[in-house]
């Protein structure tokens, strides 16, 4: 025979079934069967009261009235999300007559645009892109570029060193240069360019900057000049800024690098006119070069007798300045995306 108390929750449960309700009474009938003290929760409790032969059946009924309230909570449930979606939708409707809000665009950074436009110019060349780590050995950053202890490059107060001074934030890229060099063991040719972060002790403002972005090369093959790095310099440039670029030779000196120049090109303000940009001489310098030192290709292991190559180095933001027009140095590392967005091109288009 059948417990009373299950016919009598059964009985409650099919009227109860058949009613309205919305999300308030559809959880308040929720406690009232599957709450802590719900009807169907307390029939557990019976289960102590019913022959051991018929507690099986007992134990199924229970489980098939849970069943069948569930089934039932979550259609009427589902029902009751549908209605209130679609009364919202009727009430939110969209004007589709109305202009769209402009979504802002993200953009590459002004000096990562320029560093990755001057990569595809080398790597079009058959230049590789090496990278090299920012905390560098003295070995590397000077001894090996033929600059020996003592030499006023090494001064403090143009290097941040961190331990002693044989620890030390690279003050150039050139380090990486030697490390290439060093790996090719003097055997073979090194067409390479290693964009990167270094550092210097200086005061920020609107032209220096203690941390900036250099970009080197180097070229090491047999019967290597000059007029190599001369056309090597065409191409770069006037890439950069036109096919109108003249470039120039300056001599100079650099302890890695002999002989040494400095590159100039056609002012990109007046077109080598002449203005207060390039203080009326037509030209601008930027680059500093040259043949490699033997010395460098000694201590790298390139017999400089059978080898031979150029080098040249140049600030990333110092180009990204001229051909942005740009007389802040400081805006590169801007927080405030109204300025730097004054420098994206393809935004404004």
């Amino acid at each position: 025979m059948e417990n009373k108390k299950l016919l009598e929750i059964k009985k409650s449960l099919d009227k109860d079934l058949t009613g309205n309700y919305d999300n308030k009474t559809l959880n308040d009938l929720k406690i009232k069967y599957l709450g802590k003290k719900g009807l169907i929760t307390e029939l557990n409790s019976e289960i102590k009261n019913v022959l051991n032969e018929e507690k099986k059946a007992f134990g199924m009924k229970v489980n098939e009235l849970r069943n069948e309230f569930n089934d039932f909570y979550e259609k009427k449930r589902k029902e009751l999300e549908l209605e209130e979606l679609n009364l919202k939708l009727e009430k939110e409707a969209i004007d589709i007559s109305l202009p769209s809000t402009k979504v802002s665009m993200g953009a590459p950074h002004i000096l990562e645009k320029v560093i990755e436009e001057i990569e595809d110019v080398f790597l079009s060349m058959g230049y590789d892109v090496v990278d090299g780590p920012e905390v560098e050995e003295d070995r590397y950053n000077f001894e090996l570029l033929n600059i020996p202890k003592g030499h006023p490059a090494r001064d403090a107060q143009d290097t941040f060193y961190i331990d002693g001074e044989e620890i030390l934030l690279r003050s150039q890229t050139s380090p990486v240069q030697v490390r290439t060099m060093l790996k090719g063991e003097g055997k073979v040719p090194i067409r390479m360019i290693c964009p990167g972060k270094t550092y210097r002790r200086d005061d920020d403002d609107a032209s220096h900057s203690h941390q900036f972005m250099q970009i080197e090369g180097l070229l090491v093959d047999k019967d290597i000049s000059l007029s190599d790095l001369k056309g090597t310099m065409n191409v770069l440039f006037r890439r950069l800024f036109g096919s109108n670029i003249e470039t120039r030779f300056r001599p100079s000196y650099y302890q890695f690098t002999e002989p040494s120049v400095e590159v100039d090109i056609t002012c990109v303000n007046c077109s080598g006119k002449g203005c207060g940009v390039c203080k009326h001489t037509g030209w601008l310098t930027v680059v500093g070069a040259g043949v490699v030192h033997p010395n460098v290709l000694r201590n790298s292991g390139y017999d400089p007798s059978v080898w031979s190559g150029f080098a040249f180095g140049f600030g990333a933001e110092r180009l990204a300045m001229m051909k942005y027009d740009i007389n802040d140095i400081r805006t590169f590392y801007n927080t405030d995306l109204r300025e730097v967005k004054t420098f994206d091109r393809e935004d404004e288009e």
